[in-house]
């Protein structure tokens, strides 16, 4: 199964930045548990969305033509926390871009309270495991679960034609 923690892109500068939206919603299965009688977005879930905005601002400066994974959160702080209602804002700077993997630092804001920061370092897995890379068809992973038809992508697609 595949989960998105991003719902749509409201940014997006080509190999520079991207800023992504996520709406925390009662709907979502893991709130009726985390924590009973006081919902809260996991923190894990936090840097999920961080690293899928992340991702695909990687992965879109290479033209998706490497398979990026998440290899390692070197450091995130948590200053605040999301509840049902709340809508994420999520922002990631590419600092490093190139063949085997890159780093961005990110922020979760909600309106200006900052809810998380870090940073994130992200592998592309054709580099490290051919076998592996040539089991998954990245053009594309994040793409072909029908990941662009759940996001409002304009904003994205005008930046990146500029």
């Amino acid at each position: 199964m595949r989960w998105f923690w991003v719902d749509r892109f409201v940014e997006f500068k080509s190999g520079i930045s991207a800023t992504a939206i996520k709406n925390v919603s009662l709907a979502e299965e893991h709130l009726h548990d985390h924590f009973p009688g006081f919902a809260v977005m996991p923190g894990s879930l936090i840097v999920e969305g961080l690293a899928q905005t992340g991702g695909i601002l990687l992965g879109e400066k290479f033209k998706f033509e490497h398979i990026v994974i998440l290899a390692k959160v070197p450091k995130m702080k948590f200053h605040s926390h999301a509840c049902p209602g709340d809508q994420l804002r999520y922002h990631a700077d590419l600092v490093e871009a190139n063949e085997e993997g890159g780093r961005v630092t990110c922020t979760a804001h909600i309106g200006e309270r900052l809810v998380t920061e870090g940073e994130i370092i992200f592998a592309h897995l054709d580099q490290m495991d051919s076998s592996m890379a040539q089991a998954v068809d990245q053009k594309n992973f994040v793409f072909s679960m029908g990941l662009m038809s759940i996001l409002d992508v304009d904003s994205m697609s005008e930046a990146v034609n500029q």
